[in-house]
């Protein structure tokens, strides 16, 4: 049952082969590839694990018709629980999703049903690297579930907007997704101004995993995080109990939220999402950094 469910936003491969076939389970696959529209679901088809159905970040986790609000804008609460309940996703099921870069666009999927108050979610650790390496079938058919019954909260929470980070510059730890060159400012491949937000420290992604692809340690992962700043305790980390918490960015709200889990598992208090992140500020006129410091925050803010 769902009330059973290990409260770890992570699932192994191991447990997850042990699952299989509950009547409960959901496994989301949510393969994504940047500027090549549909490729995860050609993925899908190719090979999935088996029992899953395929929800697609572009169409299905975003809505692309929000003004102003960067590459990937939440959808409405509402057209996020339609879209899931066709899947057939309800209020027992234990959710598992799954992608091919390391979780951070399956975290996306874990902080939406997450923040709605569908708490049944995981994230499958290494992904469907880890299970094909585990040597675990994947399957080429459809699954067809039938409609559930979900209800989700009404309103997004834990989000800001340009104007709300614009005003917490200096008071809070922002922890940059982004792989290096692109948070330097050495290369920009989609959004109009290369750098990043002032103040903003580089925490890519990858720093989160191992070599294997899977999370590290949970005392790991808050050794590294609080390095980065995102610690509660004052005196550990530069920047740390910033009055202004915690904000999670990256290009466009995505892998941002990779180190929200990270941070999860190492057990420091949730941060809150810069929700359009890069793709939002970096079309606003807005102060940029570039170079490996983080900057000072502009005297405006």
């Amino acid at each position: 049952m769902v009330g059973m469910v290990n409260p770890s936003p992570l699932i192994s491969v191991e447990e997850l082969a042990r699952r299989i076939g509950e009547s409960e389970l959901r496994i989301v696959d949510v393969r994504w590839v940047l500027g090549r529209p549909g490729a995860g679901r050609l993925a899908y088809e190719a090979g999935h694990l088996p029992g899953a159905i395929h929800v697609d970040l572009d169409t299905q986790l975003a809505d692309l018709s929000v003004p102003n609000a960067g590459r990937h804008p939440l959808p409405r609460p509402a057209a996020l629980e339609g879209t899931l309940s066709r899947a057939g996703i309800g209020d027992d099921s234990l959710v598992v999703a799954y992608d091919d870069v390391g979780g951070w666009v399956a975290a996306r999927l874990w902080w939406m049903l997450e923040r709605l108050g569908h708490r049944a979610v995981r994230v499958l650790d290494g992904g469907i690297g880890a299970w094909t390496a585990a040597g675990l079938p994947l399957r080429t058919d459809t699954t067809d579930h039938p409609e559930g019954r979900l209800r989700l909260a009404d309103a997004w929470s834990g989000t800001l907007d340009r104007d709300q980070v614009l005003g917490r510059l200096g008071r809070a730890v922002i922890l940059d997704a982004r792989g290096g060159p692109r948070y330097r400012g050495e290369t920009e491949p989609i959004d109009p101004a290369a750098g990043h937000i002032p103040t903003a420290v580089n925490a890519p992604t990858d720093g989160n995993l191992g070599p294997d692809g899977r999370f590290l340690p949970a005392d790991r992962l808050r050794a590294r995080l609080l390095g980065l700043g995102a610690g509660s305790a004052p005196g550990v980390g530069a920047g740390s109990a910033p009055d202004g918490g915690v904000i999670v960015s990256c290009g466009s709200g995505v892998s941002a939220l990779h180190n929200a889990l990270a941070m999860r598992i190492a057990g420091l208090p949730d941060p809150v999402l810069y929700v359009g992140s890069w793709s939002d500020w970096s079309t606003a006129g807005y102060p940029v950094a570039t170079g490996p410091e983080p900057g000072d925050p502009p005297a405006r803010a």
